[in-house]
């Protein structure tokens, strides 16, 4: 099992998992995160973090695109391994918003550390 970024971390990124994450297995896009499956240690801290409730086991139902996802863009993004100011100004305005992956979605990489 490993902990999947989905698509409600699309322009929120509050990067909050990010700080707790031992293992330092996030990887920062332009606007959203991701979790290298094969990093990731199934610890679990990261999911309470995300105030987008974004973090998932891949281990519930539907998620087999995020993990190959999240696998993709994690071995093209940065590392990220601390929080920094890019969480967007208007992420509060698109927390809980449906459907951002096919409106938002960017697999241009972040800034990383």
């Amino acid at each position: 099992m490993t902990y999947v970024v989905t698509d409600a971390c699309i322009r929120c990124k509050y990067m909050d998992c990010v700080e707790v994450c031992p293992v330092d297995c996030f990887y920062e896009g332009e606007n959203m995160l991701a979790i290298n499956p094969n990093e990731c240690i199934d610890c679990g801290v990261c999911e309470p973090e995300c105030p987008a409730e974004a973090i998932l086991p891949d281990t519930e139902s539907g998620q087999e695109k995020w993990l190959e996802l999240n696998a993709t863009f994690s071995a093209q993004w940065p590392n990220v391994t601390r929080k920094n100011n890019q969480t967007p100004e208007d992420a509060d305005e698109h927390k809980g918003e449906e459907g951002k992956y096919e409106k938002y979605f960017s697999p241009e990489p972040g800034q990383g550390d």
